[in-house]
């Protein structure tokens, strides 16, 4: 009876024991989800190399005499779209130059002996012997021979009718960190090139021949604000508030950015031509509060702060700005401005006894004094030497 009971609890033993060591039905493993996905990272941009240091020149010699000042607005890279017959062809003619052109026009004033010095270097802001900040002129030192001259570009924006007109699109960052322009030619197809675009032509001139420009000075960038600036739009649209609006509005602020960072970093300025072009003489003082406002959130914000403002139309606020300063000059005044550039066929600077600020005209090489206004240029060029004939409509000159 022991055994029989011995033999019945080992069966059981066994048996526990082999259970304790059999394995489950075979399963599907389990499978490891996938990462979740990801959008592909941009491809990091070139690197931009820091500005090389502008040594000063040797051989600098006070200067006295008229600081010279030429504008010009984006020059026209295909006239056969500028110049075909339609309504804008006019106004084309009467305020631009072509690319033939300017690249003329730079090339005489580098041979007459004129170097590049910022706008904002002529004039400063000091207390005067009553406590009084007021503007002066700096002291103004050039290499021994040679003249100052600023030179601004007005509007470049790059707005919708120059696109359909012959001129570039915009400026863009080539994979060798510089500007480049971006286009269209006439066929439509999309051309990017350094020989296209005033600014971008400005560089290179300066690259070929850097004794134009002593101290590291290009020109001054006189930039709306209504769509957007350098031909990105930035613009805010009181009327379009969607959400796809604002996005792209963020996509072309996040553009344009290190453009804006490369051109101050490698000798250009910027002024304020308004945010929407406003006439400063027949606008009301609330339409220029609300638009000077506008321009320093939108433009100012992206561009940084400047004491430059350029009148659209030439168009001085209160009528006469140097014989009197009214409520809309005082007004621009509290907002930071100290210098306010207007238009004309002499060169001519007043400082303001009663404020601080300093008010000067531009003169403006384009179609309108190459035609009638040879002999004001004459110490920068000859007309006869630089209009295009043959590719500007048949306006009539007058070159005597």
């Amino acid at each position: 009876m022991k055994h029989t009971v011995r033999l019945v609890a080992l069966l059981l033993a066994l048996l526990l024991v082999l259970g304790g060591c059999s394995k489950p039905m075979a399963q599907e493993p389990t499978p490891t989800p996938p990462p979740p996905a990801q959008e592909t990272a941009p491809p990091a941009p070139t690197p931009i190399p820091p500005p090389t240091p502008i040594p000063t020149p040797d051989n600098l010699v006070p200067y006295t005499g008229v600081v010279e000042h030429l504008f010009f607005h984006p020059v026209i890279c295909y006239p056969e779209l500028a110049f075909d017959g339609d309504h804008q062809e006019k106004g084309l003619d009467d305020w631009m130059v072509t690319l033939n052109e300017y690249n003329a026009i730079l090339q005489s004033v580098y041979d007459k002996g004129f170097v590049l010095i910022h706008m904002g270097d002529v004039w400063s802001e000091q207390l005067n012997a009553d406590g009084e900040l007021r503007m002066v002129r700096n002291e103004i030192l050039v290499p021994e021979g040679k003249k100052p001259l600023v030179i601004s570009y007005d509007d470049t924006n790059y707005y919708q009718y120059m696109l359909d007109n012959g001129f570039t699109h915009k400026l863009i960052i080539g994979d060798d960190g510089k500007l480049w322009s971006w286009g269209l030619d006439p066929q439509g197809n999309e051309v990017v090139s350094r020989d296209l675009d005033a600014i971008t032509i400005l560089d290179k001139f300066i690259e070929t021949n850097p004794d134009f420009s002593p101290f590291g000075a290009k020109g001054c960038l006189s930039v709306t604000g209504y769509m957007g600036i350098l031909g990105y739009r930035t613009q805010t649209d009181r009327g379009n508030e969607s959400a796809e609006f604002e996005a792209n509005r963020q996509r072309e602020i996040e553009a344009v950015k290190p453009i804006v960072q490369i051109l101050k970093d490698t000798g250009w300025t910027f002024g304020s031509h308004t945010w929407g072009h406003a006439n400063l003489e027949t606008a009301s003082l609330a339409r220029i509060q609300d638009d000077t406002q506008r321009w320093a959130d939108e433009v100012g914000s992206l561009v940084g702060e400047t004491n430059i403002l350029f009148y659209p139309h030439g168009a001085r606020p209160d009528g006469n700005d140097w014989t009197q300063t009214g409520p809309k000059f005082r007004y621009l005044h509290s907002m930071g401005f100290r210098i306010f550039a207007s238009v004309g066929i002499e060169s001519f600077s007043f400082i303001k006894k009663d404020i601080s600020a300093v008010i000067c005209d531009r003169l403006h090489p384009d179609g309108t004094t190459l035609r009638w206004h040879r002999n004001k240029y004459l110490q920068f060029y000859d007309a006869k030497d630089i209009m295009e004939v043959d590719v500007r409509p048949d306006y009539g000159y007058n070159w005597d």
